[in-house]
């Protein structure tokens, strides 16, 4: 009789943070991560940037970081993803951002190809928008590249990141910065260099290949070797298609230009006739009442009565509308997704076994692949011991639970080559068959 009957087990309760409550996991880094979450007082979603506190006082980056955010929360620009509020506990820092999820812009590019120049114009006029605005303010992205250009519900591109990709780089006394960051592809040549380097110059390039890849789909600096990458960055040596228009190549030109004293600037591209076409001038929204940046202060103070509480409840649990809208392609038979040759960084799948089952069979199958493992709760980080195309392999898989005996299990990659990350799960799922969830042999199962 107690080997029958099993014991329904209690669905756990999410994380929650002050007025919080996080999900899913959007995006990680080495760095920080981000979640989805939800204000239970006003119902509002949100994205959280999760911070390691400990982290942030031991590398001494403390009054960088919070003269960053300070500046962007007081940032309010209809193409920047917008800072709401900052809060701590005793062990993390977390930066409460606006919800954009419309996707990737280059989300398009991988499912139709390059855009059509006068959608690129568009887009690359909101990203300059952006830009503009914000040096005006003296904050500089320093990393722009694909994953930071992100759209809303209505196309309307939002740069996320900016000012907070670069915590600890400063301006030194000569007015210039001098660490060398950024995706290599993107970054500017004078970057690469240790003379240190004009932070709007530089963003400038990085909108330019960034424009270039929008119109022709690929980008105009590549090459699997890193000193070679570097040079032909250095030299400027790539060629428009044969579709860009006059004007288009007389732009990228300019800004694809190697010395940053030569290069254009925003204001003189505000002024080319090729930009300028279908221009829109941003919309405010004027009601900037009540911003503080208290919460800033308080966030990287050491009073304990500042801190929020953290309570951890594991696994998350993931309710039906998180579930569906976390894929609109999400399917419980499919074990890994790949639609219309489109090149995920994050797959899915479903089990009825027990989350430590799960975990425990992860783990027996990353191994054998030569990948070292790292388990936190209901979390398992892979690391990959051999380097590819773009450094180690890195996956992050995390463990849901949408009922009491049903599990999504969601893996991300957060280091490494794409392709390679298919590769592996190829192999890597071959190996959970035991676990993951088949639909079929239980509808066989209800028959009989």
């Amino acid at each position: 009789m107690s080997g029958s009957r099993r014991k329904a087990a209690t669905p756990a309760s999410r994380t929650r943070v002050g007025n919080y409550e996080m999900g899913r996991t959007l995006g990680e880094g080495s760095f920080a991560k981000v979640k989805y979450a939800k204000n239970t007082v006003t119902g509002d979603q949100a994205a959280i940037k999760i911070l390691d506190r400990e982290k942030v006082f031991r590398h001494k980056m403390v009054e960088q970081l919070k003269r960053e955010i300070s500046t962007m929360k007081l940032i309010k620009h209809p193409n920047v993803v917008e800072i709401i509020e900052v809060m701590a506990s005793k062990t993390k820092i977390y930066i409460v951002l606006e919800l954009v999820n419309g996707g990737e812009l280059f989300d398009k590019i991988a499912q139709q190809g390059r855009l059509k120049e006068d959608e690129a114009r568009r887009y690359f006029q909101q990203l300059i928008n952006a830009v503009d605005y914000c040096h005006s303010r003296g904050v500089y992205h320093r990393d722009l590249k694909p994953e930071n250009l992100i759209l809303d519900a209505n196309g309307v591109l939002k740069v996320s990141d900016f000012g907070l990709s670069a915590f600890s780089r400063q301006v030194r006394e000569d007015g210039l910065l001098h660490t060398a960051c950024g995706t290599p592809n993107y970054v500017a040549p004078e970057v690469l260099s240790d003379k240190g380097y004009d932070g709007a110059a530089a963003d400038v390039w990085s909108c330019g290949v960034i424009l270039f890849v929008l119109m022709a789909g690929y980008l105009p600096f590549d090459e699997p070797n890193l000193m070679t990458l570097y040079k032909r960055i250095c030299k400027a040596e790539f060629s428009c298609p044969p579709w860009f228009s006059p004007g288009a190549k007389r732009v990228i030109k300019r800004i694809l230009e190697p010395n940053p004293i030569t290069r254009i600037s925003i204001a003189e591209l505000l002024e080319d006739e090729w930009f300028k076409k279908g221009y829109k001038p941003p919309s405010f929204d004027q009601d900037d009442e009540d911003i503080t940046i208290d919460d800033v202060d308080a966030a990287f103070s050491n009073s304990k009565e500042c801190l929020v509480t953290e309570k951890k409840e594991k696994p998350v649990s993931m309710n039906a509308f998180e579930l569906i809208s976390s894929s609109s392609e999400f399917s419980l038979e499919n074990l890994f997704e790949k639609q219309a040759q489109l090149v995920k960084k994050e797959t899915r799948f479903t089990s009825q076994r027990s989350a430590s089952e799960i975990m425990s069979k992860m783990e027996e199958t990353a191994k054998p692949l030569g990948f070292n493992v790292r388990k936190d709760n209901y979390k398992i980080k892979m690391k990959g011991d051999k380097s590819g195309r773009k450094g180690q392999l890195s996956v992050a898989t995390e463990v849901f639970e949408v009922a009491p005996s049903l599990h999504v299990v969601e893996l991300r990659k957060t280091g490494g080559d794409t392709l390679e990350f298919h590769k592996f799960y190829k192999t890597f799922s071959s190996g959970l068959k035991d676990v993951v969830w088949n639909t079929e042999a239980a509808a066989e199962e209800q028959k009989q």
